[in-house]
């Protein structure tokens, strides 16, 4: 599977083909649902009625922050600073809540015009002036850090980069984002934030489609991953094997553990991150069980780490070796981080089936559809590209269901 060449892995995708905007009620988007090899064409608000009775959908309830710092110094150079991931404190939420300092791992365009000194933005939050400046303190081998401060301590960096920043739509719209995409470029359920990209499966869902998931008795559980820049990060080598995955950071909650160790049915992940974190725990899982006095600093799940491992645990047994290490430390929650990549040849070992959009060609995501629909995935694109379908991150949405079990009959 190492030898895989992305160039298998392509498919034409005109640009009037990607969806440049939301459309104007969620979850008017269409679906298309594959069912061992079989294909239908619905509507997105027809989803609860094809979902196997005993289903557990699994949620990514990350928000996505205003990453994008527009910055111009004194000589009118713009320099805009993409915030990343956190680096001091490395924690999310102890980072949003610093009241004066804090740095970032950073993006940082028209860099070489950012010799040296601070650059200042003034920032109002509700009609008081905030004076922010950011510093260069050293780099790592992709990205900048960077040092935020600001002159007013009632205020944390949540309220910073909420007032000044702006939300991080996707390059390939090729347009500046606007007051829609602040509202329309998150779920309805995102609540921790710390993704620079949204979940864009969880797009579609609303209020109506979450009551008629509750009335047929679906069960709903939500995750959290913070999903990266690196999500929109092509495959550029002609291996996918020398192709390096971006890391991204998960919160495991004790009830989200106990909840897949007890559910018995069908377990359906919502977007490619839920797949991610779901199919990451079990792996951590294996690591627990082979290493129980394990350290933090190895809470991570490497990228070719599932394909090295003879492990052949269980999943209720892997789930229950984090419950045991989490008994034996303490903890309700862990913070993990992984670097998994999931392609054809992966043996999946939580999900029974997975909701999605239409995904890039040449990207590791499509690589993961294929590795769940295999070769279908180039039918399933044709007739999506011949029936109408918008695609990306605003387009329209998939439900994937493999195992037999999970066919029913439709009511």
């Amino acid at each position: 599977m190492h030898e895989l060449l992305i160039d298998d892995y392509d498919y034409p995708l005109p640009d009037d083909r990607i969806a440049k905007y939301p459309l104007e009620q969620r979850d008017l988007s269409k679906l298309l649902i594959w069912r061992n090899g079989e294909i239908t064409d619905e509507a997105f608000t027809n989803l609860p009625n094809y979902l196997p009775s005993d289903s557990l959908l699994v949620f990514n309830n990350t928000r996505v922050i205003r990453a994008r710092l527009l910055f111009q110094k004194a000589t009118g150079a713009n320099i805009e600073i993409f915030i990343l991931e956190p680096n001091t404190p490395s924690d999310y939420a102890l980072n949003f809540q610093q009241t004066c300092e804090c740095s970032w791992y950073c993006v940082v365009g028209n860099l070489k015009k950012w010799k040296s000194g601070e650059l200042q933005m003034p920032v109002f939050i509700n009609g008081i002036q905030v004076d922010l400046k950011a510093e260069h303190i050293g780099d790592s081998p992709f990205s900048e850090v960077i040092r935020f401060s600001w002159n007013n301590q009632n205020f944390n960096f949540s309220d910073i980069i909420d007032a000044a920043g702006k939300i991080p739509i996707p390059p390939y719209l090729h347009r500046d984002a606007d007051e829609n995409d602040n509202t329309r470029y998150q779920t309805i359920y995102s609540k921790i934030k710390g993704s620079v990209a949204a979940p864009t499966a969880g797009l579609h869902f609303t209020g109506e489609v979450f009551d008629s998931l509750k009335q047929r008795g679906i069960k709903l559980l939500e995750t959290t991953l913070h999903v990266g820049a690196g999500t929109f990060q092509p495959v550029k080598s002609s291996s996918v094997s020398d192709h390096e995955m971006h890391t991204e950071h998960m919160i495991i909650g004790r009830s989200v553990v106990e909840t897949l160790l007890a559910h018995t049915g069908t377990i359906i992940a919502v977007g490619t991150t839920s797949v991610r974190t779901l199919e990451s725990i079990y792996w951590l899982g294996c690591k627990f069980s082979a290493n129980p006095t394990i350290t933090p600093d190895d809470f991570t799940v490497m990228q070719w780490e599932p394909y090295n491992s003879e492990s052949e645990l269980s999943k209720h047994d892997s789930l229950k070796a984090i419950l045991r290490f989490m008994d034996d430390n303490g903890l309700d929650h862990l913070h993990a981080s992984t670097q998994i990549i999931i392609v054809p040849g992966y043996s999946f070992r939580i999900i029974d089936g997975l909701i999605t959009n239409f995904h890039q060609p040449k990207s590791t995501l499509l690589l993961l559809i294929s590795a769940f629909v295999g070769n279908d995935w180039k039918g399933i694109y044709d007739h999506a590209l011949t029936h109408d379908y918008r695609f990306l991150s605003y387009g329209d949405s998939n439900l994937y269901l493999k195992n037999k079990s999970a066919i029913l009959t439709f009511v």
